[in-house]
């Protein structure tokens, strides 16, 4: 711990983290064993960081949200192990509506970037530099979130999905997808991420099967549901995909060659 830093004595500080000059770090706060902590990192009361973690220059975590509804509730941020917060990411906490943001293990999350109140993010997750998550905004694991990107309020994103840089995130994107443009529209699905990833030839088969009806058979999303549960066998990411889809309480982005009125009312 350098003695520039400014480290409140009742901070819970685990074993051989390192942290460096004009770091404040406040009281409640957790730091789990390993981690590594830049200069000019604040970290605010209600983080809640883990093992292995590095967290780079200018860093801020668990900042109060940015909702004028948020009345000094004692919330807070969590950082699963292994994570990597790059240089002047902001994070907030939770607000009383889910009282917490989290996100996993295994993240990567790049320089500029922002993770406003009530965002969950699983394990396993990119976002790319200066990508900006408004707040409820929920992202699976394994998903990748290029560059420059915006996501909209309560927006989920679904496991293994990308989404391409520059891209404008208003609905929903299902699991395994790729996504791109303003506003985002489906452009495939996500097969080199799956391979690497290790699911088999016929796993992803099944997946293609699945957005094959759902994006290029001329159907609106109900009917397309209704085909799929007739033509597709019942497999786990048959399943998994429809469930995210019936869930969905913003619509689901569509096909590029869907007209804009498609687009705005999710059929």
């Amino acid at each position: 711990m350098h003695a520039q830093s400014v480290i409140h004595p009742n901070a819970k500080i685990g074993k051989n983290v390192h942290i460096d000059a004009f770091t404040t770090i406040e009281e409640d706060v957790v730091i789990g064993d390993n981690t590594r902590i830049g200069s000019n990192v604040t970290i605010m009361n209600g983080a809640r960081i883990g093992k292995n973690c590095q967290i780079f220059h200018g860093a801020i975590i668990a900042a109060p949200p940015a909702d004028l509804k948020f009345d000094g509730e004692n919330t807070t941020a969590e950082i699963g192990d292994h994570t990597i917060i790059r240089e002047f990411v902001s994070i907030h906490r939770g607000t009383n509506e889910k009282m917490k943001t989290i996100i996993g293990s295994h993240c990567l999350i790049m320089a500029y970037c922002h993770v406003a109140h009530d965002c969950i993010l699983g394990d396993h997750c990119i976002m790319s530099n200066s990508t900006q998550l408004a707040g409820h905004v929920t992202v699976g694991h394994h998903a990748i979130i290029s560059g420059m990107c915006g996501v909209n309020q309560f927006v989920r994103i679904g496991d293994h999905a990308f989404i391409g840089g520059f891209t404008t995130v208003r609905k929903d994107v299902p699991p395994y997808v790729r996504a791109g443009n303003i506003p985002a529209t489906f452009s495939g699905i996500n097969s080199v991420g799956m391979r690497r990833r290790g699911l088999s030839s016929e796993s992803i088969n099944q997946i293609l099967d699945v957005y094959r009806i759902l994006y290029n058979s001329n159907l609106n999303v109900t009917q397309a549901l209704v085909k799929i549960d007739e033509v597709l066998p019942d497999t786990e990411f048959r399943n998994q995909i429809v469930s995210f889809i019936k869930e969905s309480k913003r619509g689901i982005i569509r096909n590029a060659s869907k007209t804009k009125s498609d687009e705005d009312t999710g059929e």
